[in-house]
């Protein structure tokens, strides 16, 4: 392996292409000057067309957990009841900061693999007292996608707001905020949107508004009302991480230029390729097909061989990084994103790659065949 060589293929950060590595080395400007709100207006602007939305949309300068606190201090009063969709790391994360404000949550666990069932949660529904719903659009740590637009429409006559976590969904998979009724959209930068970590997003529509300015629970750095109130002149309420707003710039720009659609179908591809791979190895799937994320694929670890020293081997005789599992699922299986700035050839060399760490660890495979069957879905002579 050459140094400096190698393939960033963990579900985020994510590699981050030249052009925006670029964008982020302009000479500072200052952020509270004409150029910056000239900055923030287009960038506002280009990332409601990714997220698919007229609402307002405001840039943090945080982690994608800071939006997911944003979005849950500014709704949740201490005592609200919370109904919490949980599929896995980020699902529990979710409840995790809503009791932390003094939520009564009430969470609907559908396993770390599972999908959420919007039957059982339409049951849950049946309570008009239930102010949010908090559910994850892409479960980072199993690969599973859920279905939103079923979500909206159980909510389109309910009084709860509707808060998604699509951190790693955005910018990869296709998240309609207004068609599907999400209230609150949070999304992070070091995801599909391929930039380094350090911003985050969150939406909020009307019926989120007329809540939050009634909402009493405490909160300050990630006050929306602030926020809105330094919008209004293309500001921000502190100091925001300027560049990085560069850097968004240069990442929508790329975004869009390929075209929404395009890049939900490139993502779809890579992923199908990836799953074909997979089971032409003779391996497991953690996610069903019909519940596949398209921007990461979790791996059930092979029959005697450490997950971890497998990827062990992957990074320090081929440079390709690929994750761990979390929580339940540590040393269980392994994941391989494929996010953002990747194309097929950065998959199929991880996929060779994989083939011959799997041969070094004594795994009975046959070299090549990975490779192909991810060949030919690219080719379009297989399904994955």
């Amino acid at each position: 392996m050459l140094a400096g060589k190698s393939y960033l293929m963990i579900p985020g950060p994510t590699p981050v292409p030249p052009a925006v590595v670029a964008a982020m080395s302009r000479p500072m400007i200052g952020h509270r000057s004409a150029d910056f709100a000239d900055l923030y207006r287009r960038v506002a602007d280009k990332l409601r067309r990714v997220c698919q939305t007229s609402n307002e949309v405001f840039v943090l300068t945080s982690s994608g957990t800071g939006a997911m606190e944003t979005a849950v201090a500014n709704v949740i009063s201490r005592g609200d009841k919370v109904l919490a969709l949980i599929t896995g790391n980020f699902g529990e994360r979710f409840a995790r900061i809503a009791r932390a404000y003094g939520a009564s949550v009430v969470e609907v666990n559908f396993g770390w693999g599972g999908a959420v069932d919007p039957q059982v949660v339409a049951d849950y529904l049946r309570d008009r007292e239930i102010k949010a719903v908090l559910a994850t659009q892409n479960e980072t740590s199993t690969g599973v996608a859920n279905d939103i637009a079923a979500l909206g429409r159980l909510l389109a006559d309910h009084p709860a707001l509707l808060l998604v976590d699509a951190i790693s969904g955005l910018g990869g998979m296709d998240i309609r905020t207004d068609e599907w009724g999400v209230d609150l959209l949070v999304g992070a930068s070091q995801k599909a949107l391929m930039l380094p970590p350090g911003l985050a997003f969150v939406t909020v529509s009307p019926k989120a508004w007329r809540v939050i300015e009634r909402n009493e629970g405490p909160r300050f750095y990630f006050d929306l009302q602030a926020a809105r109130k330094a919008q209004a002149n293309w500001n921000a309420p502190f100091t925001p991480a300027v560049s990085l707003f560069f850097g968004l710039e240069a990442a929508l720009d790329m975004i869009l230029a390929e075209g929404l659609p395009r890049v939900f179908e490139r993502h779809a591809l890579l992923a199908a390729a990836v799953r074909a791979a997979v089971r032409a190895l003779g391996l497991e799937l953690l996610a069903p097909d019909e519940h596949a994320s398209h921007t990461v694929t979790a791996v059930v670890g092979p029959e005697g061989v450490a997950v971890d020293e497998l990827r062990r081997v992957l990074y320090s005789r081929y440079g390709v990084s690929v994750a761990g599992g979390q929580g339940v699922l540590r040393g269980k299986i392994f994941r391989i994103a494929h996010m953002g700035f990747v194309d097929r050839a950065d998959v199929l060399a991880v996929l060779a790659a994989l083939e011959m760490a799997l041969a070094e660890l004594n795994y009975p495979v046959a070299l090549g065949s990975g490779v192909r069957a991810a060949q030919e879905v690219f080719l379009g002579r297989r399904q994955s």
